[in-house]
Parts: structure tokens; C-alpha cells; sequence
């Protein structure tokens, strides 16, 4: 379709709500994004019509939704270009996939292994490793950034070896909007062998990414960031990585055969989806794909770009403004502070004035102990926001400032 913004807004229901009595700019999309009412009628049209616990059932509702069940999981397969639509696993989300390959691997590392994370990861690609790490006594490594919040990827080269079993690095920061090298990072960890996690959460809202181009081992995001619901997410998880992995969780779907004696487990992807899986969501999810394709990632880039753009040179005229995040790779994330005013204020005083932005360490608190400060104001732009929401924003971090100054 073509790029038209105000249809798009359109689809979107509660973008004409008030909040405080003015127009609610909603600037938290690295947070979650807002569903379109195609996402919202694919729920709805779920649990009125054809609601049924899916796969092996022989009456009709049951069919019906496991053909949209599974339907969906070919419209992912697609979408991200795996080989195999069995090389999509459903989660709950971005952390559940990330658990879920760290017990795997808990089974695989040895003590004196190493893995290695970047300084600019979320906490829940942190905390999971450490974890992992204290289970094994594998040693956890950190590729360092520098002020312009960029990954130093001479520093990168150094960390691997052959010791090398992981490297995990997000594909987007959701801090600072910076764009990660991840074609090259999971090149060099090629060379000494290891495999690679790419936290996509904040990046497949704003680009399309190609997994046999990349040639990654895991890559995870959610639905929620991507105008599909929440509670549901996808693990892509190369075959071979599949078939070596143990079970996560054990329980119905996952089997082959139970007896008391011995249990052998299912094939791939249902290894890994124990119990009855977020049918609705994932069948929501599959429409929030169809909703994204049909604008075009090229088209929401684009638009994305200039919002960027225009919101970066407006707030920088704002005295005592800084941004945090300024590398040349970057998406539409701007993270600041006012030299002075702590930014939960200015988060509080633009929220009266009818403007959703996030303000605090965003999960990603070493970046903050980077910087040194105790967060930043981030306002997160979507393809549907427009350039007068960003002089909306513009207009109430001035009135914020004068009032706190």
C-alpha cells in the first residue's frame, strides 16, 4: 500500500484517545508498540468463532485453529527467511527464547568455557548468561562501547579464542537506538567457531532481518514489539542447534512417547512448546506480519529515518540537552537528559501534557553506570507518529525544563 499516514493512523484505535485532556502522543514504542484494529479483530475473531485447543484434535474447531496456528508459523518462516518453518519456536517472548537456549547450554559448557556479551545488552540478555555462568563456570566476556554508544569491534576481535562457545549481542539497543554490526560480529565468531544470539526486540519493528543471510545460530524478538499482543514471542534456533539442545520444559506436546519407564521427546519445533501454546496471540501475531508487510519495511524505515532526523535537531536546540546514543548507525530512539533535571520529572511533567515517553535505566542499567547518570528521558518513534507529535514532544521538554529549572 502506499505510505499514507494518516490511513495508517487510521487502523490504530487508540491513538485518538486523550490522556489529560490533550491528544496522547504515544513516544513508548521501544516499550511495546500499539495494535492496529486488524490485530485486534484476529483476537476477536479467534475466541468467537473457531476457540480450540489445537493439533491432534479431529473435530472441526480444532482443525481450523491449528491450520491458523500453524498458518501463522509459515507467515513467520517467511517473513524472517528461515529454511524451515520448524526452526520457528514460539515463546512467550524475547526473554522466555533467551532461557530457553541458556538451559541448553547449560547442558553443553564446561568450566573454563567463554561467552561473550555486549556492554549495551538488555538485562535479560545479561542476567540469563550470568546465570548460565555460575551453573558451569564458563566465564563471561564484554565487548566495551564508546561515548557515542557504538560497540569498539577491535576490542571484539580481541575477546574471541578458541575458547569461545557464544556470542550473544542485540541486534538494536533499546537504550540508545544503535544499530549493531551483527552481519560482522557473527562472521568473526564463525571463524573461531562459536555460535551466535542476536536479540532482535527492538530491531524488527524497523527492519526485516534475512536469518540464512545472516547465517545465525538464534535469533529472538516478540510480537508485542511488532503491533502483534504481548505474552508471545518467537526463538528461531538453527536445526542442528535443535536437534542438540535438550528440552526446556517437559509436559504435553513436547513427547513422543511416555511411559513410565522412559520418555522420548518430540521433533522440532514442538521439543520446545510444552503445553498448550498462546494460540490466539500467535495467531495475532501472524496478522501483525501481514499488517507490517503490507506498508513495507522499506517504507517504514524511511518515514522512521525522518522522524529521527527531525526529532534529534529539535530537541538538540534545547539548551542543556544532551543525547545519549549519537552513533552513525541508528534507529528511531532518542535517549536524553537536561543538564540539572532528573529525567523521571520531565517524564512526569510531559505525561500531564498528554505524552507517553519512558524515562529510567530502560533494563540496561550498565549503560547508565557508562554515562554515569541514573537514566534518561527515551522518547521511541513508530511509523505511525507523525512530525507535529515531535514538536508536541519538543514543546512540553520546554515547558518540563522552565518549570524545573
Amino acid at each position: 500500500m502506499p505510505f499514507n499516514i494518516q490511513k495508517i493512523r487510521n487502523d490504530f484505535p487508540i491513538l485518538s484517545r486523550k490522556v489529560n485532556g490533550y491528544p496522547l502522543v504515544y513516544l513508548d514504542n521501544a516499550a511495546t508498540s500499539q495494535k492496529p484494529q486488524q490485530v485486534i479483530d484476529s483476537i476477536v475473531d479467534y475466541y468467537s468463532n473457531y476457540n480450540a485447543n489445537i493439533h491432534r484434535g479431529v473435530h472441526t474447531l480444532s482443525q481450523e485453529a491449528t491450520d491458523a496456528y500453524e498458518g501463522a508459523r509459515q507467515k513467520i518462516q517467511t517473513h524472517f527467511n528461515a529454511k524451515e518453518a520448524y526452526e520457528i519456536i514460539f515463546t512467550a517472548g524475547t526473554t522466555h527464547g533467551i532461557n530457553l537456549v541458556a538451559n541448553g547450554f547449560s547442558e553443553i559448557l564446561k568450566k573454563g568455557d567463554e561467552i561473550i556479551v555486549s556492554a549495551m545488552e538488555h538485562h535479560s540478555n545479561i542476567v540469563p548468561w550470568q546465570m548460565l555462568c555460575e551453573k558451569t563456570g564458563a566465564i563471561l566476556k564484554v565487548i566495551p562501547m564508546n561515548k557515542e554508544g557504538v560497540l569498539i569491534f577491535s576490542e571484539y576481535e580481541k575477546l574471541l579464542s578458541e575458547k569461545t562457545k557464544l556470542v550473544f549481542v542485540n541486534h538494536i539497543s533499546n537504550a540508545l537506538g544503535t544499530i549493531n554490526p551483527i552481519a560482522e560480529i557473527i562472521e568473526k565468531a564463525r571463524q573461531v567457531g562459536a555460535a551466535v544470539l542476536v536479540d532482535g526486540a527492538q530491531s524488527c519493528s524497523h527492519v526485516k532481518p534475512d536469518l540464512q543471510k545472516l547465517d545465525v545460530d538464534f535469533y529472538v524478538t516478540s510480537a508485542h514489539k511488532m503491533c502483534g499482543p504481548t505474552g508471545v514471542g518467537i526463538l528461531y534456533m538453527k536445526e542442528e542447534w535443535g536437534n542438540k539442545l535438550p528440552p526446556y520444559q517437559g509436559g504435553g506436546e513436547m513427547i513422543a512417547e511416555v511411559t513410565f519407564e522412559k520418555t522420548t521427546y518430540a521433533g522440532l519445533p514442538h521439543k520446545f512448546e510444552a503445553g498448550t501454546p498462546n494460540i490466539c496471540g500467535v495467531i495475532a501475531f501472524g496478522a501483525a506480519i501481514d499488517y507490517l508487510n503490507a506498508i513495507g519495511f522499506e517504507e517504514i524505515e524511511k518515514y522512521e529515518n525522518e522522524l529521527l532526523k527531525y526529532a534529534t535537531q529539535k530537541l538538540l536546540e534545547i539548551e542543556g540537552l544532551k543525547i545519549y546514543g549519537t552513533g552513525p548507525e541508528k534507529t528511531s530512539v532518542v535517549s536524553f537528559n537536561i543538564e540539572g533535571i532528573h529525567p523521571y520529572d520531565i517524564g512526569t511533567i510531559v505525561d500531564k501534557l498528554g505524552i507517553a515517553v519512558r524515562t529510567g535505566h530502560h533494563c540496561a542499567q550498565p549503560i547508565m553506570d557508562f554515562y554515569k547518570i541514573p537514566g534518561t528521558v527515551r522518547a521511541s518513534f513508530a511509523f505511525y507518529n507523525t512530525l507535529e507529535e515531535v514538536d508536541a514532544l519538543v514543546n512540553a521538554v520546554k515547558k518540563a525544563k522552565m518549570m524545573l529549572s
